[in-house]
């Protein structure tokens, strides 16, 4: 995953209005329920369906490390689905997206402005229009340079040219090296 669909996993995550359940068990009854079959959670988690079995049952406890990862990653995924859709919903029809950061921006100016890309701490709100476009290119299997250039374009608009108030000769905007990057809707 890129940095900008992590971003939007810790989000969502965020957003929960209830702890995902904790014990292995628990976790793998709710697979169950959400995948129907021991052999479909066993496909998911790349183990065997006795495996799985035994985990239900409590006869196995302890799955190595790189299993309880992707138990613990198959339940988070499926977690809250509808509260993940509400919170996207609402950011892409009224409330928009923060996203900070600290990354390299460069831009394209005119001549006789530095264009140099240096590194910025930024935390900049972006407008309906903007999280829509980003959950869209999501959902449609976009790059994460793809969703950078959709946030690059929102900070362009909204913090270089300040809504057409100021910068209006800046064309392009581009982020890269990017320290970390956080979205909250």
């Amino acid at each position: 995953m890129g940095d900008i669909e992590d971003a939007i996993e810790r989000a969502d995550r965020e957003g929960f209005t209830r702890e995902p359940p904790q014990g292995l068990q628990a976790r793998i009854n709710y697979l169950l329920k959400q995948l129907g079959t021991a052999k479909a959670v066993a496909t998911e988690l790349g183990v065997t369906p006795d495996s799985v079995n035994r985990y239900r049952r409590g006869a196995r406890k302890h799955p190595p490390k790189e299993i309880a990862a992707r138990i613990d990653a198959a339940v988070r995924a499926r977690w809250q689905p509808g509260v993940r859709r509400r919170r996207r919903r609402q950011a892409a029809a009224t409330g928009g997206i923060t996203v900070e950061t600290r990354a390299r921006f460069g831009y394209t100016a005119p001549v006789g402005t530095t264009d140099d890309g240096r590194f910025r701490r930024l935390t900049v709100h972006l407008p309906p229009a903007y999280a829509r476009r980003l959950f869209d290119a999501k959902e449609t299997g976009a790059s994460d340079q793809q969703m950078r250039e959709i946030i690059a374009e929102g900070f362009k608009e909204i913090y270089f040219q300040d809504n057409g108030n100021r910068a209006m000769g800046l064309s392009d905007v581009a982020i890269s090296d990017i320290d970390y990057l956080d979205l909250d809707y």
